[in-house]
């Protein structure tokens, strides 16, 4: 058996490795038209911040490395151009010496992978304006920033990446401006969250401009839309990427609504003997079951091991992605995997939603405040999503929750996990213990939860509603819901006498715990239609900073 792989990144070589722990006598080829291999593309905006001191650090494996361990010949700079799916052969040109060859396969595989996407904008093409995608785009970044020694970046985008550089380039003492056509940072976070890593980026000193695009880029200024001019020295694009699968729709591959080639369960696509891995391949949601594309290294690995595996005759399967990410920005690390709250709504999902405010660990050993947003069916009980910000304990609670998503957990689970337990690394009630329960009790109308969202609208709609701050009077003075009356949780019993039990009434403290306890006090005391302010006053006063 042939097999020509298209692209030696992450997912050509897993499935070049695969194959060859299943196969001995499989003939396997890689055509990659960059330089490098295997390299980790992650570890770029860390290279140029100075976290790591060597580039060839990223580029860990080589083709004779790869020859030598697996019996797979890789050819570095060289293009497949065309294909003959009928005859099963394939052009390959030698970009260094424009050499033509030919090739032949029993079984092919697009591992091409994603190409950066590149505004329309004049001025693009300048010496000081760079991609970060590859090796050489970064090589080339470095280069020219200990040869210029600029003062002062553009970065055009918010995401990942985008976030990422402005952070590594602040800390290497550059002046940074970020540029983001959309109204907030990170599409994938609902806006609710993201405005708290706005907050931070503006607190590190970075330059935020939201709802407004580069329309211009000349050698030191960057002109916007809104006709503001920012100095620069260097202008990064991080506005995302595009899968390079024009190749295979040349042969008739089927591709996907999202640009990218459609495959099934086993990486096969419409053609017998076709397969497509990594950041050219969809995937798809182990929610919904539907196409979804989220280009990663550790998705890209994971295809390719599969489509290695099922080449060679083996059983392996894709089972899905939640479209799971985590990023550090700065002293924050930022994580969120399954639906967001507008995605949860598209889908048609009756959804609760909790603002969950804790602290990582034991506060008398260092713990540092986390916030989990977490949306769960109605009427299901699953859980849907989750967001969450914070300085320390993010990874570990993200994975448990794409852990019990996986595994298609109700919120009632969550509560019910046996987490690992001492003051230096949780609390006794673990913030994913708590998700739950809050949302489990929510679900089934025991303690109602209401949105900041929800609760201003219906106070700017005049509604007749109680609202009480359960806090000390002078947390009250300080900061408050603009028509919340103060009555501390420890004189609740005595004064709700007061109030109306027939009015819906939201109770808050500062995150969420005090609150709830006196919805249950009230609830007890007659008060049925009650709910507690999700993610207290806290949540509050950041919605209404930022909506």
């Amino acid at each position: 058996m042939k097999v020509i792989i298209i692209g030696s990144v992450a997912a050509g070589t897993s499935v070049a490795a695969k194959a060859r722990r299943n196969d001995e006598e499989a003939e396997i080829t890689l055509y990659n038209a960059d330089y490098d291999i295997s390299y980790s593309a992650c570890g770029i905006p860390y290279f140029l911040g100075g976290e790591i001191e060597n580039l060839d650090t990223l580029t860990p494996r080589s083709a004779s490395w790869f020859k030598k361990r697996y019996n797979v010949d890789i050819f570095t700079r060289h293009e497949v151009t065309t294909i003959d799916a009928e005859q099963k052969k394939v052009k390959v040109k030698n970009l260094d010496t424009d050499e033509v060859k030919e090739d032949s396969y029993d079984v092919l595989v697009f591992a091409t992978g994603a190409s950066p996407l590149t505004p329309d904008v004049s001025g693009v093409d300048k010496e000081h304006v760079f991609q970060v995608r590859t090796i050489q785009h970064t090589a080339a970044i470095d280069q020219f920033i200990k040869i210029n020694q600029p003062k002062k970046a553009t970065i055009i985008g918010a995401g990942y990446i985008g976030l990422e550089m402005a952070e590594q380039l602040t800390q290497r003492g550059l002046e940074v401006t970020i540029v983001q056509r959309s109204n907030q940072v990170m599409a994938h976070l609902d806006k609710d969250m993201a405005c708290r890593v706005e907050e931070h980026l503006v607190k590190k000193k970075v330059n935020l401009i939201l709802n407004d695009e580069v329309t211009e880029i000349s050698k030191k200024e960057v002109l916007t839309k809104s006709g503001e001019t920012i100095a620069t020295d260097i202008v990064l694009l991080a506005t995302g990427v595009r899968p390079n699968a024009q190749l295979a729709k040349e042969i008739g591959v089927t591709i996907g609504t999202s640009g990218a080639i459609a495959v099934n369960s086993k990486m096969q696509t419409n053609i017998p003997n076709v397969y497509a891995v990594g950041d050219v391949a969809e995937s798809y949601s182990v929610i919904t079951g539907k196409p979804i594309y989220r280009p990663l290294g550790s998705t890209a690995n994971k295809m390719g091991r599969i489509a290695g595996d099922v080449i060679t005759g083996g059983s392996l399967e894709h089972r899905g992605i939640l479209g799971t990410g985590i990023l550090r920005v700065f002293d924050l690390a930022v994580g969120q995997t399954g639906m967001n709250e507008v995605e949860a709504l598209e889908e048609g999902y009756d959804i609760e939603i909790l603002h969950n405010i804790k602290p990582s660990r034991a506060e008398y050993l260092g713990g540092k405040e986390l916030v989990i947003k977490a949306i769960a069916d109605r009427d299901t009980g699953r859980v849907l999503g989750v967001q969450i910000i914070g300085e320390d304990g993010v990874d570990k609670r993200i994975d448990v929750f794409v852990t019990a998503i996986t595994f298609k957990a109700k919120a009632e689970d969550l509560f019910h996990l046996d987490l690992a337990y001492a003051p230096p690394f949780s609390t006794t009630k673990d913030p994913v213990m708590y998700t739950g329960m809050a949302l489990h009790n929510a679900i089934e109308k025991k303690n109602k939860l209401i949105t900041p969202k929800e609760l201003s609208e219906k106070i700017e709609k005049g509604e007749a509603i109680q609202v009480i701050d359960t806090r000390s009077p002078k947390q009250y003075d300080f900061s408050k819901v603009e028509t919340a009356i103060n009555i501390p949780l420890g004189e609740l019993r005595e004064k709700c006498t007061g109030l109306n039990p027939d009015l819906p009434t939201v109770t808050y403290c500062n995150g969420g715990v005090t609150g709830n306890a006196a919805q249950n006090v009230m609830r007890n005391l007659g008060f049925n239609d009650i709910y507690n302010l999700s993610g207290g006053n806290k949540n509050y006063q950041n919605y209404m900073k930022n909506k």
